[in-house]
C-alpha cells in the first residue's frame, strides 16, 4: 500500500467516530481554511504553511467527504484535483459581449487615444493645467481570455472568449486552477461576472517541456498555446497537473460596489481573486507613457509572458459616455510592445496550398528563440516579396513576430550571404496536384486552378462549407473532414449529404453517438437560409456580407446563374472582380454538378416567402448609422430592416449619411459629428414610420 493510501485509511478510521453534524462542521472548516491558504499562496504570494501541511489538510478533507458524501460540495477544494471527463464543451452565449481592444504601437497612437477620450467627454485642452483623465494601466497577459460568473459568492460558470459573442463552457477545468476562487469571502455582489486571463507561467512551461523531452514527446510551442490547449483537455485531472494560473482584470454586473474600475478590482482582491499588483492608477496620459516605458524593459524579468499594456478609463460614468464601436470599447486601448527581431539561417522554402488555391511560400528556418517561443517557420507571403527582399536559401534573414504572433521575414543580412547562392525561382506547378499555377493580373498570389481535385482545396472548401457562419455543422470538424476525404467518402461538399451511418462507424474515433450527431447536423443544415448557403459554396471573393446583398437582390440561385455581367454589376458591393469570379464559378461544369446535387439534397437555394414578401425599396439610396440602445427592436434587427428595404448600413457618420437612427445613450462623439455635418437624427418611432 502506498503512503498516501495508508494515510487516507487512517483518516477514514478517525472519521467513523464522528457524527454527521460534526463531519459537516469539520468539512466546512477545512474547506474554508484550505481556500484561505490557496488565496495566500496564489493571490497574495505569501504562503503561511508548507506544501506538506497543506497536503495533509487536503487529505483530511478528502477522507471526510468520502465518508460523508452528502456533504461534498461542487466547490470543495478537493475538486481542484480534477478527475471529471468532459467529452464536449457546450457553447454558451455571453451575457455581455467579450469585445477585442483596438491596438496601438507608438506614443502618437496613445496621445491620439487621449485626445479622442477628451473630445468624447467634452474636456477641452487649455494648456499646462488641463483636467487629467484617470487611466488604469494593466499588464496585457499572453494567455486565454476567460469569463467567470459568480452567484451568492460561488463560481457557477467559466466561459472562454470564443468569437466574442459565445464561448465554450470550461467550468470543470477552471475549478482546477487554484488562483480562481470557488467560494468568495467578504461583501461581494449577489451576482456578477469577472474576466481575466488564464496563463501558464514560464517556470511551469519549461518544467513540462523538460519532462516531455525526456520521454520523447513533442515539445509544446509556447505558454500561450499550452494554456489554451490545456483548458480544452477532456480530463480535468490532466488540467490540474498543468498548474495553470489566472489574473482577473475586469468586472461586470448590476450592483458593483464602486463607481470606478480600479476600486472594484481592489475590492475583488479582498474577496479572493488574484489581481495583478503591477496594475496602476495613472493621472493623465504622461503617467501612462511612463508606465509603458518602464514595463517595456522590465517585462523580461516577469515569470510570465506579456505582450503589451492595456489602458482603461477608470470611471464607469466616463466609460458609459464614451461607449463602444462595433468591435471595441472607446474607453480602452491595448499598447503592443515592439516585436523582437532575430537573425537566423533560411534552410529551405516550401509552398502551402490554401482553400481558394492561393499558394503561400513558407520559410523553413534554423530554430531560434524569439519572443518566448522557438521559431522554425515564417511566412514569405508571395513571389513579389521574395523578389523584393531577394531571399535565397542559405541566407541569414531577419525575423520578427508581427504583432507578437506570426513570425515574418523582414530582410536579409547581406554581410553573411554565401558565395554562389542562386536567386529563388518561384514554383510553376502546384506542390499537391502538379497543376500549372496561374496568376491573375493585379493579384499578388499564384493560384492552383485545380479547385475540385487538389486535396488541400477540396478539404478547405469543406471546412469553409461547414463553418459557423456558413452551414454551421458543429459535428464536422477539420480532422473528421480529412478522414472522410482520405477514406474516399467525400470528394466535394455535395458528397457530405450522401454519407450513411454505416460508412462512418469504421472511421477512427467515430462512435455511434458521433455518427448520429454528424448525420443529424447535416440534416439540420438543410434549413440554413439561402444567403448563408450562397456564402458556404465558396465563390471566390464572395464574403458573408456580399452574399447577403446578392441573395436579397437575385432572390434565387437560378437567377444568379443566368445573370448577365451588367445585372451582376448593378448589385450593391458587386464590382468587376466579383462579377468575373461569379461568372467563372458557374461556368465550370463540375461546380454546376455540385450545385445540382446540393439542390437534390434539399438545401435552400432561394429566399423564403417571408423574406421575399418582407422586402421593399422604401429605403433605396439611403445610408443609415445606428447608435445607442433601443427598446422595440435590437440593433441587428434594425440593420436587417434597413437592408431588407433597400437601405445601406454604415459604421461611421460622413457627408453621405442620410440618417442616424439614435437610441438612448447615443455615443457623444457620433452625436457631435452628426450635428457638425447636419445629418438628421431619427428615433425608433420615426424610423418605423418610414417603413409604414
Amino acid at each position: 500500500m502506498r503512503d498516501s493510501d495508508s494515510k487516507i485509511t487512517n483518516l477514514l478510521k478517525n472519521c467513523k467516530s464522528m457524527t454527521p453534524q460534526e463531519a459537516q462542521h469539520k468539512i466546512q472548516e477545512l474547506s474554508k481554511e484550505l481556500e484561505q491558504h490557496n488565496y495566500n499562496y496564489y493571490a497574495l504570494d505569501h504562503p503561511t504553511i508548507s506544501d506538506f501541511e497543506f497536503d495533509k489538510l487536503l487529505e483530511e478533507l478528502i477522507s471526510l467527504e468520502k465518508q460523508f458524501p452528502e456533504f461534498l460540495s461542487q466547490n470543495s477544494p478537493s475538486q481542484r484535483v480534477g478527475g471529471q471527463i468532459t467529452k464536449e464543451f457546450k457553447s454558451v452565449k455571453h451575457q455581455y459581449a467579450m469585445l477585442s481592444l483596438s491596438n496601438s504601437y507608438n506614443e502618437e497612437d496613445l496621445l491620439d487615444f487621449d485626445r479622442r477620450v477628451r473630445e468624447g467627454l467634452g474636456i477641452t485642452s487649455t494648456g499646462l493645467f488641463d483636467e487629467q483623465i484617470d487611466y488604469v494601466c494593466e499588464l496585457k497577459f499572453d494567455g486565454l481570455s476567460i469569463s467567470l460568473i459568480y452567484e451568492q459568492g460561488k463560481l457557477v460558470q467559466a466561459i472562454t472568449r470564443g468569437d466574442g459573442v459565445q464561448g465554450d463552457d470550461v467550468t470543470t477545468n477552471a475549478k482546477t486552477i487554484k488562483s480562481i476562487p470557488l467560494q468568495l469571502t467578504g461583501n461581494f455582489p449577489k451576482k456578477f461576472e469577472i474576466r481575466g486571463e488564464v496563463f501558464m507561467s514560464r517556470p511551469v512551461f519549461d518544467a513540462i517541456n523538460k519532462e516531455r523531452e525526456e520521454i520523447g514527446d513533442a515539445l509544446m510551442a509556447n505558454p500561450r498555446n499550452a494554456a489554451s490547449g490545456t483548458m480544452k483537455m477532456q480530463d480535468s485531472a490532466q488540467v490540474a497537473k498543468r498548474k495553470l494560473d489566472c489574473f482577473l482584470y475586469y468586472m461586470l454586473g448590476e450592483n458593483l460596489p464602486y463607481s470606478s474600475h480600479f476600486d472594484n478590482m481592489q475590492a475583488a482582491q479582498s474577496w479572493g481573486f488574484k489581481i495583478s499588483k503591477e496594475a496602476k492608477l495613472c493621472s493623465g496620459i504622461n503617467e501612462v507613457l511612463d508606465f509603458i516605458n518602464y514595463w517595456d524593459k522590465e517585462r523580461f524579468n516577469l515569470p510570465f509572458d506579456i505582450d503589451g499594456i492595456v489602458v482603461k478609463v477608470n470611471e464607469y460614468k466616463q466609460q458609459k459616455n464614451l461607449g463602444f464601436t462595433a468591435k471595441s470599447p472607446r474607453w480602452a486601448i491595448a499598447y503592443k510592445f515592439k516585436a523582437e527581431q532575430v537573425s537566423t539561417e533560411l534552410q529551405s522554402i516550401s509552398y502551402q496550398v490554401g482553400r481558394t488555391g492561393a499558394i503561400t511560400p513558407v520559410a523553413n528556418l534554423k530554430p531560434i528563440p524569439l519572443g518566448g517561443t522557438t521559431v522554425k517557420r515564417a511566412s514569405l507571403h508571395n513571389a513579389d516579396i521574395i523578389e523584393k527582399l531577394d531571399v535565397r536559401v542559405g541566407d541569414y534573414v531577419f525575423v520578427e513576430k508581427g504583432g507578437e504572433i506570426i513570425p515574418k521575414i523582414i530582410g536579409v543580412d547581406l554581410t553573411k550571404r554565401k558565395e554562389k547562392t542562386e536567386p529563388t525561382q518561384y514554383i510553376t506547378h502546384c506542390p499537391e496536384c502538379n497543376s500549372l499555377l496561374e496568376r491573375n493580373e493585379g493579384e499578388a498570389n499564384h493560384f492552383c486552378p485545380n479547385e475540385n481535385e487538389c486535396p488541400p482545396q477540396v478539404i478547405g472548401k469543406m471546412e469553409h462549407f461547414v463553418s459557423r457562419k456558413a452551414m454551421n455543422i458543429d459535428s464536422l470538424g477539420g480532422e473528421t473532414l480529412v478522414q472522410l476525404f482520405n477514406a474516399g467518402l467525400t470528394k466535394n461538399i455535395a458528397d457530405l449529404y450522401d454519407l450513411k451511418k454505416e460508412q462512418l462507424l469504421p472511421l477512427e474515433r467515430m462512435a455511434e453517438k458521433s455518427a448520429n450527431n454528424l448525420i443529424e447536423g447535416l440534416e439540420a443544415s438543410k434549413k440554413v437560409p439561402f444567403e448563408r448557403v450562397l456564402y458556404a459554396i465558396g465563390i471566390r471573393h464572395v464574403g458573408e456580407t456580399t452574399a447577403k446583398k446578392i441573395a436579397k437582390k437575385v432572390k434565387s440561385l437560378d437567377v444568379l446563374i443566368n445573370a448577365s455581367r451588367e445585372e451582376l454589376l448593378a448589385i450593391d458591393e458587386v464590382g468587376e472582380i466579383i462579377a468575373i469570379s461569379i461568372a467563372e464559378f458557374f461556368g465550370i461544369e463540375k461546380n454546376k454538378e455540385i450545385i445540382l446535387k446540393l439542390k437534390q439534397a434539399g438545401l435552400q437555394f432561394e429566399l423564403s416567402e417571408e423574406q421575399q414578401q418582407g422586402g421593399s425599396e422604401k429605403l433605396k439610396d439611403l445610408t443609415f448609422v445606428i447608435s445607442g440602445v433601443f427598446t422595440k427592436h435590437s440593433r441587428d434587427q434594425y440593420k436587417d430592416m434597413i437592408e431588407l428595404n433597400g437601405g445601406k448600413n454604415s459604421g461611421s457618420i460622413s457627408k453621405k449619411t442620410s440618417f442616424v437612427l439614435a437610441g438612448d445613450n447615443m455615443g457623444p462623439e457620433k452625436l457631435k459629428k452628426a450635428q457638425s455635418l447636419g445629418v438628421k437624427l431619427i428615433n425608433e418611432d420615426e424610423f418605423l414610420e418610414m417603413l409604414g
